[in-house]
C-alpha cells in the first residue's frame, strides 16, 4: 500500500446494512488488521428491506446474527448494530445520525474511519448517508477514508448487470491496497441470506482481483 495508512491506527467502520462489513469493506478491513489496526463498526440498520433472502427467517433477526459472525471472521473486535428503518437512512435526520457516529467514537477513539466512497458506489441511498454521518461527525479531527472503483471496473459492472455504481478515475484513486480475499470470502459466506444469488457481488470480486482501492476524504487538520 502506498503511504502508511492503517499501519496501527484504530480503524472505525461505518456502513448502513449488515453485509456491507464484508461485501465492500471486508478485504480492506483484513489488511488494516494485518498491519496491526484494531478494528469496530457501526452499522445504522438490520437490512430487513432487502430483497434478497436466501435463508429461512424474519431478516431483521437473521442479518443481524450473520452480521455477528461476520464482524468475527474479519477480526473486527466491537460491533455496534442500530436499528434505523433499512431503505430510510436519507430520510432520518442527520445531526441524529452523525450523534451515533460521534458516540462510538467516544467509545473506540479511533484513528480512522472508514467508509464507502461519497455516492454510496452503488448508488443506494442509505450507503451515502452513512458516509455523509460519517464524515460530519470527523468534522476535520479525524481522516475519513472512502473504499472506491475504479471506473473501469463500475463500467463493466453497470453495462452487464444495469447497475448504477459509481466509479472513480485515476487520478482520484489515492491508494491502491494490495488484499487476500479468502477470510473477506468467508465472511461472505457467513452473509447466506444475502451472498446465495448475488452474481454482481462475484462479478465485482473477480474484476478487482487482489486489489482494492482508497480515497481520502478528509484529513487531520483540514
Amino acid at each position: 500500500m502506498t503511504g502508511s495508512l492503517g499501519l496501527g491506527a484504530r480503524v472505525l467502520a461505518v456502513v448502513a446494512h449488515p453485509d456491507d462489513e464484508s461485501f465492500g469493506l471486508g478485504a480492506v478491513i483484513v489488511a488494516f488488521g494485518r498491519l496491526g489496526s484494531d478494528t469496530a463498526l457501526l452499522c445504522f440498520t438490520h437490512g430487513e428491506a432487502s430483497s434478497l433472502h436466501g435463508v429461512d427467517g424474519d431478516l431483521h433477526r437473521v442479518r443481524q446474527s450473520e452480521l455477528n459472525r461476520a464482524a468475527a471472521t474479519l477480526g473486527v473486535g466491537d460491533v455496534r448494530l442500530l436499528d434505523y428503518p433499512d431503505g430510510k437512512l436519507d430520510v432520518e435526520s442527520l445531526d441524529t445520525l452523525r450523534a451515533d457516529v460521534e458516540a462510538m467514537i467516544k467509545r473506540f477513539h479511533p484513528d480512522m474511519l472508514l467508509v464507502f466512497d461519497e455516492g454510496g458506489i452503488t448508488g443506494h441511498p442509505d450507503h451515502a448517508r452513512a458516509t455523509e454521518a460519517a464524515i460530519g461527525s470527523a468534522r476535520g479531527d479525524l481522516p475519513v477514508v472512502a473504499w472506491t472503483l475504479p471506473q473501469e471496473v463500475a463500467a463493466v459492472l453497470n453495462l452487464e448487470f444495469g447497475t448504477a455504481f459509481c466509479g472513480r478515475s485515476p487520478t482520484e484513486l489515492d491508494f491502491r491496497l494490495p488484499v487476500d480475499r479468502v477470510t473477506q470470502r468467508r465472511a461472505i459466506a457467513c452473509h447466506a441470506s444475502q451472498a446465495s444469488d448475488n452474481p454482481v457481488l462475484w462479478r465485482r470480486l473477480e474484476l478487482l482481483g487482489d486489489t482494492e482501492w482508497l480515497r481520502i476524504l478528509n484529513c487531520h487538520g483540514s
